[in-house]
């Protein structure tokens, strides 16, 4: 992929409201960028957008060089989204929710147990989810990105109900993506860590590009939640 990102002048309303407003930036292959903003500044949104949830209202994207309107089957192989909902199958074991995923993906069933080893739920593994806490949720949902191999991993909030074991599995994720070559979003309120994990930052502000920049830097742009 020569550029892992391209948006030019993305916009995305619901209602009234204009969510996204000509939001316009690119990311290069193996690069991470936090994408930082109040609540409600559009983090979300944009992570859906890219990952072909939702279409934009005007402008376009491409992710690998693939349309997110046009080329939304190419897109999703080359993605995988960790949202804020965690869509797993609440009857099935976590072994079995990631057997379910890598059947979907017409992959081997080998990786499975060495991915929940990976993010701690090795004992859990025959367990169904509907017993599992928040945090352990998260935990599966990080394993069945890492089971899609992607090459744009879009991660939001992904510090969220984690304790700080959890924490650092995240830092340890991301740091092993990008040294796979996968372009990595961030949508975090947690910028001081991602200021130090980040390559790049994207500061939203009621829909619009309000500043971006090395990540280094992001601490003298004025961030709330």
């Amino acid at each position: 992929m020569t550029v892992a990102i391209d948006a030019k002048l993305l916009a995305r309303r619901y209602g009234r409201r204009w969510a996204l407003a000509e939001v316009s930036f690119h990311v290069e292959p193996g690069t991470v960028v936090m994408v930082a903003g109040r609540n409600g500044a559009g983090k979300s949104t944009l992570l859906r957008v890219l990952a072909t949830a939702i279409r934009p209202d005007r402008g376009t994207v491409t992710v690998g060089g693939f349309d997110v309107v046009r080329d939304r089957e190419d897109v999703r192989k080359l993605t995988a989204l960790l949202a804020h909902q965690n869509y797993l199958y609440e009857s099935l074991t976590a072994r079995e929710n990631l057997e379910v995923v890598a059947d979907h993906l017409g992959a081997s069933r080998d990786r499975v147990a060495s991915l929940l080893d990976r993010v701690g739920l090795g004992a859990r593994g025959d367990d169904v989810i509907s017993t599992f806490s928040a945090g352990m949720r998260k935990r599966l949902s990080l394993a069945r990105v890492l089971l899609q191999e992607p090459r744009v991993v879009l991660l939001d909030e992904p510090y969220g109900a984690l304790d700080p074991p959890g924490f650092d599995l995240v830092d340890r994720v991301i740091a092993e993506l990008k040294a796979s070559g996968a372009s990595i979003l961030m949508a975090t309120h947690q910028w001081e860590r991602g200021s130090r994990l980040c390559d790049q930052a994207l500061v939203l502000e009621q829909g619009v590009v309000a500043w971006q920049g090395p990540a280094s830097e992001v601490e003298s742009h004025e961030v709330r939640a």
